[in-house]
């Protein structure tokens, strides 16, 4: 406070000097002034203590503490015009326009001075002893080069890389931006730098993956900023910049969801999540949890997957009440116990049998839980009067190859038929491999590269949709909140991966070299697997939704007694059931699916 009110008086005194220098009004203006000045200098510090210009650490000043400053000045300005004309001795407009400006000046230079003066104590006698080179000249790479010059990194950060041709030959922070990617292998070499920072929270996967090939060549290491999240919660730190995995290669446009209609039916609530423990069921937990639903159900078949969630949630959401149901989906007098306990208004069935090769060995188990468990379910959510079911699908529901598969469209059927029964709004939900799941891909290339390879591919040719977990569960709570009953929604997956280009950018992520280090072996396609997988079906066609990302599909018109009729033949077939009896099924509700299965097995 002292320091502002030298810092007003002198901003008075300046514009006296400089505007009466050349006669003698400068003495009598600052006679008059000086009368006043006492009432003027407790104006402005009121005025500041209001703003709160007394409770900012002002050695994290940026814009936000700059724009308080000249709102408080503005109004000090007006306040000493009021009462110079009040006192009868007005002071002279020039210089009230002068002054406001010193002001700003000499306020905002002092902070800066402070500010200044505290990151030189912090880094004094800090020499950090590495060079870095920040990829992308934004606001990612300004606040990454901000960290690490104010921190006590062992990086100092010595320029910018952006293909921006308006940012050629300027400066960020007083760093230059040094050229474009391509010049990147040159940069390295010439200013001898040790680490590359991909600073580019949004950009597209194609772009990632050119800067990690491009900098392959470098000694450099090389490290990436996450994801736009941290660039909005300001949460930028040395600590936050990590390798460069596979889902940054893959990088797909941040999801973006309606909180407040994804609150209206999760808020408040009682959510019941079937396969809590799985990697989808898990993610659904946390979710949903965020929002603040009255109850949160979590129902598996694994203990201890289930306790680990359990446990999480526990701790990182204490205000939402948690129930934990260990049971199997597939018996049906439980299942009716749990819904008849807590009365579930939400039910996102995660549930299921999602191994391929296995459901091919085991169909009677697939059946068993991707039908009957789902029919279950579905039955209990129309006795008990939820308002809404939510079935994760696959895309290997769209015209199936595997057991898995076909046990999916026929749970895509079941709840189609249950959409009609009552008051409870039934939906499905499509989409493609997530990458880090369970039994995922992406898992097992990590363990063979690990152990020195081979990293082994069914078919050169395979192809698959991938998406993040997170990514998936966001869109699917969102689908929900659309759904008005009966509809398929399918995620838009972006563009299909081949399995073998997955495996070498993997390869390559480690450090080594493709059929070099390690050999890429290919083991013939498994039963059931399809090269590419489809998101709907040809006579479904698709249509947009209000989310851009989500898609609805005209489901199939379900023969109602066809479907029940298959349905009790397997159940009367239990253990003995094969898979041929399965796609019989199918092809018995689907007319169509008789003559793909032709066609395909041609």
């Amino acid at each position: 406070m002292l320091c502002d009110a030298a810092i007003i008086n002198l901003a008075m005194a300046i514009p006296f000097v400089l505007r009466f220098y050349e006669n003698d009004g400068v003495s009598q203006y600052l006679r008059s002034y000086i009368s006043l000045a006492p009432w003027i200098t407790i104006t402005f510090i009121a005025i500041f203590y209001v703003f709160k210009l007394y409770n900012r650490i002002w050695a994290y000043a940026s814009t936000g503490e700059l724009f308080a400053v000249i709102q408080a000045v503005t109004l000090g300005s007006l306040a000493a015009i009021a009462i110079s004309f009040f006192a009868h001795a007005p002071l002279p407009r020039s210089i009230v326009a002068m002054h406001w400006a010193f002001a700003i000046l000499l306020m905002g230079g002092s902070r800066l001075l402070w500010r200044y003066a505290v990151e030189h104590l912090k880094t004094n006698g800090h020499k950090p002893s590495r060079r870095a080179l920040i990829i992308g000249a934004g606001d990612g790479g300004a606040m990454v080069a901000r960290e690490l010059k104010g921190s006590k990194s062992s990086f100092i950060p010595v320029g910018f890389i952006d293909d921006d041709p308006m940012k050629r030959n300027v400066t960020v922070l007083g760093l230059p931006v040094l050229g474009t990617r391509e010049q990147i292998p040159e940069v390295v070499a010439r200013l001898k730098i040790s680490l590359v920072v991909i600073a580019m929270p949004s950009v597209e996967a194609s772009v990632v993956r050119d800067i990690v090939e491009i900098c392959r060549g470098t000694k450099a290491e090389l490290r990436i900023l996450p994801g736009m999240y941290q660039i909005i919660d300001g949460q930028v730190s040395v600590n936050h910049l990590r390798p460069v995995q596979l889902e940054d290669l893959l990088r797909r446009e941040p999801v973006r969801v309606d909180l407040k209609e994804i609150a209206g039916y999760l808020g408040g609530k009682t959510v019941l999540i079937t396969g809590a423990g799985g990697s989808i069921g898990s993610e659904l937990c946390r979710q949903v949890a965020a929002v603040g639903p009255r109850k949160l159900v979590l129902l598996g078949h694994g203990e201890n997957s289930v306790h680990s969630i359990w446990l999480e949630l526990e701790e990182k959401f204490p205000g939402v009440a948690l129930a934990i149901e260990i049971a199997d989906i597939r018996d049906k007098p439980r299942v009716e116990d749990v819904f008849q306990t807590h009365r579930p208004d939400v039910v996102f069935h995660a549930a299921a049998h999602k191994h391929v090769p296995l459901m091919e060995l085991h169909p009677a188990e697939a059946v068993k839980t991707n039908v009957f468990g789902t029919r279950n379910l579905a039955q209990a959510a129309v006795r008990f009067g939820a308002s809404g079911f939510l079935l994760i699908s696959t895309d290997k529901a769209v015209n199936p190859s595997s057991v898995m598969g076909a046990t999916k469209r026929m749970a895509e059927l079941i709840i189609a038929r249950e959409n009609m029964a009552g008051i409870t709004i039934f939906t499905a939900v499509r989409f493609g491999n997530v990458l880090g799941s369970s039994g995922s891909v992406a898992p097992l290339f990590k363990k063979q590269i690990a152990r020195g390879g081979p990293v082994t591919v069914t078919h050169p040719e395979m192809k698959r949709y991938f998406m993040t977990i997170p990514e998936a569960v966001q869109l699917v709570i969102q689908a929900g909140a659309m759904a008005r009953g009966g509809e398929v929604f399918v995620l838009d997956m972006g563009e299909p991966v081949k399995i073998v280009d997955m495996a070498r950018d993997m390869i390559k992520l480690s450090g080594l070299e493709p059929d070099k280090d390690i050999q890429i072996k290919f083991t013939g396609v498994r039963p059931g697997e399809k090269l590419f997988e489809e998101l709907l079906t040809a006579e479904e066609g698709s249509s947009a939704t209000e989310h851009k990302r989500i898609f609805t599909v005209r489901p199939s018109l379900v023969d109602v007694e066809a479907l029940e009729s298959e349905l009790v033949n397997l159940s009367r077939k239990g253990l003995q059931c094969t898979a041929e009896d399965i796609f019989n099924a199918l092809g018995a509700i689907i007319p169509r699916f008789r003559s793909y299965r032709k066609v395909q097995a041609g």
